[in-house]
C-alpha cells in the first residue's frame, strides 16, 4: 500500500462518526463509547441495522469480484471505512493479482489502520487517500499516483451517498468523479432507504444529523438519478438481497432497505 494523501490527523472522539459506527454494528472494535452510543440509538430505532451493514458489505464483495471477473483491473473505492476481512483489494486480488486499488476515507482512524497495512499488501498495487468525498478532485488527483486514467477504473461509493446530503450536491459529486474516467468504467452504489418505514428513518437519519453527520436517505427513483448516463448492469436497481444472489455471500432478506447498483461507462 502506498502512502498516497496520507497525514497525520487528530482522531475527535468528543463525536460520532459514521465510519465508527459502522464499525460498531459489524462487530468491530475500532469504535469508541460516543460511536457505540449514537449507534446504540439507531439500533433501539431499526433493529435490523446489523444485518443491513453485512448485507452492505456482502453486496461489496459480490460487486467487485464481478467486475474483476469481467476484466475490470483498478477499483477506486471512496468511503472505505475501518478494515473489514475480506476488504476489496484482497478480493479482487484474489482473481487479478495484479489489480491496482485506491481507497478514500475521510476518519483519521481509518488513516491510522492504512498505516499499519503498508508493508502487508502489494508493494505499489494498493494505496490510501485521506479525502472526503465532498472534494472529488483532491480524491482524484491523489488516486491517479496509483490508477491510470486512461484505463477502466471502477468507482465504489457503497454506504456512503447517504451521509452526503441534498445541499452538497451529491449527483454533481457524482459526476465528477466519473467524468475523468475512461470508457469501460464502473460506478457500483448502495443507499439504504426510507421507502418502506420513512418514519423510522427520518428519526435515524436525525441521529447521525445530530453526531455532525449531514446523512440523508433517499428513494429508489432519487437512487438511480445516480446513475443517469451509465448503461445499469442487470438486474438493474434492487435491493442487496436480489443483486446477483448466485455469485454467494448473500445475506438477508429483501427487508432490508437497501438500494444496490453498478453501471457502466460507454
Amino acid at each position: 500500500m502506498t502512502d498516497a494523501g496520507l497525514r497525520a490527523t487528530p482522531i475527535d472522539t468528543s463525536k460520532p462518526h459514521s465510519a465508527r459506527m459502522y464499525d460498531y454494528f459489524l462487530g468491530g472494535k475500532d469504535n469508541y463509547p460516543v460511536d457505540a452510543e449514537a449507534a446504540e440509538q439507531v439500533v433501539s430505532l431499526f433493529p435490523a441495522v446489523r444485518d443491513m451493514a453485512r448485507t452492505n458489505r456482502r453486496f461489496m464483495h459480490r460487486a467487485s469480484r464481478l467486475l474483476a471477473e469481467r476484466g475490470v483491473r483498478q477499483f477506486l473505492d471512496i468511503g472505505t471505512g475501518i478494515p473489514t476481512e475480506p476488504n476489496l483489494h484482497q478480493i479482487v486480488q484474489g482473481i487479478v493479482p495484479d489489480a491496482r486499488v485506491v481507497y478514500a476515507d475521510n476518519d483519521p482512524i481509518v488513516l491510522r489502520h492504512a498505516e499499519a497495512l503498508l508493508h502487508s499488501t502489494r508493494e505499489g498495487r494498493t494505496a490510501y487517500v485521506h479525502g472526503d468525498v465532498r472534494e472529488p478532485g483532491r480524491i482524484l488527483a491523489a488516486a491517479r499516483e496509483t490508477l491510470d486514467f486512461a484505463q477502466p477504473i471502477a468507482l465504489s461509493l457503497v454506504a456512503l451517498l447517504h451521509l452526503v446530503a441534498d445541499e452538497d450536491e451529491p449527483g454533481r459529486i457524482v459526476g465528477e468523479l466519473l467524468e475523468p474516467l475512461a470508457p469501460g468504467s464502473c460506478l457500483t452504489l448502495s443507499h439504504a432507504t426510507g421507502d418502506f418505514d420513512p418514519e423510522t428513518w427520518e428519526r435515524v437519519v436525525e441521529v447521525y444529523r445530530k453526531g455532525g453527520t449531514p446523512a440523508q436517505v433517499r428513494s429508489r427513483d432519487e437512487f438511480t438519478g445516480f446513475f443517469t448516463g451509465l448503461e445499469l448492469v442487470d438486474p438493474g436497481v434492487v435491493l442487496a438481497a436480489e443483486w446477483h444472489p448466485e455469485l454467494g455471500e448473500r445475506h438477508g432478506g429483501e427487508e432490508i432497505p437497501l438500494y444496490v447498483g453498478v453501471g457502466h461507462k460507454r
